[in-house]
């Protein structure tokens, strides 16, 4: 994790220090899986007269303060839109300053992860990343795998869309081979082809810089997922933005369709 979070205690190592879960929210009504659709990277630079990757580097800085904040305050899992299908339209110098970002990123901070027990998985077409990102994906998918903290999940080359068809293409695939009943397919059976599988689906979205989409991320998973949208740029998401996000779910009545229980 950032460096700036670490603490001084020789005998703490390099852990970052736990924050303590603010007064103000119910540990018992936390989220299990937060999600984050992460934008504003390119307008914080702009008003500050930057170039755009100087968003992207401190966007990575508020992702690391976002993990270290869901891991203390014991919120399961965090899913990240990191960089979707449609991203590689951006501009050919942008798209490779993210790709090595990415690859300089994950390779500084790997250690310091496995050391504090995440368990990361990223998500999406990765066979068109480069080849030195995706072995060291594997690398990290692997040896993070059997490990007993937050779930962090970065959706890289990721579309909705395109989860969607996948599965739907992998069930094809199996009812051709014999190996499965078209009867039998159910929502059960569908989540199982997802990129997602084996993760509960997110309970909160939170999509920053104030635009009210979810941009094809997440299509299936965020059936029932509570909104929360913020007018702060990805780069000054900190302690204060998740806690307000955090206190807006706790103060939704979560009914997946059904209705309030009438109060006696």
């Amino acid at each position: 994790m950032s460096r700036a979070l670490a603490t001084s205690d020789p005998s703490q190592g390099s852990r970052p220090a736990l924050q303590a879960l603010p007064a103000d929210l119910d540990p018992t009504r936390l989220p299990a899986h937060v999600a984050v659709i992460m934008d504003g990277n390119g307008r914080w630079a702009r008003r500050r007269n930057l170039p755009r990757v100087m968003g992207h580097r401190e966007g990575v800085e508020a992702l690391k303060r976002t993990l270290r904040l869901c891991s203390d305050w014991g919120i399961g899992a965090l899913t990240a839109y990191a960089f979707s299908t449609e991203n590689w339209s951006r501009p050919g110098e942008e798209v490779s300053f993210l790709m090595a970002l990415f690859e300089r990123v994950l390779a500084r901070e790997l250690e310091a992860l496995d050391r504090e027990q995440v368990c990361i998985r990223f998500l999406g077409d990765l066979q068109q990343l480069p080849d030195g990102l995706q072995e060291l994906i594997a690398n990290a998918e692997a040896r993070t795998a059997s490990n007993s903290g937050i779930h962090f999940n970065v959706c890289t080359n990721y579309g909705g869309r395109r989860e969607l068809v996948r599965a739907a293409r992998r069930l094809a695939e199996q009812v051709a081979r014999g190996e499965l009943d078209p009867a039998a397919i159910d929502e059960t059976a569908f989540a199982a082809e997802l990129h997602t599988a084996g993760e509960c689906d997110p309970d909160l979205l939170i999509r920053t810089s104030g635009e009210h989409r979810i941009s094809n991320f997440l299509l299936w998973q965020l059936a029932y997922a509570e909104l929360h949208v913020t007018d702060v740029l990805w780069p000054d998401f900190d302690a204060q933005a998740l806690t307000l996000a955090l206190l807006d779910y706790q103060g939704r009545q979560r009914r997946f369709g059904g209705i309030d229980p009438v109060s006696p």
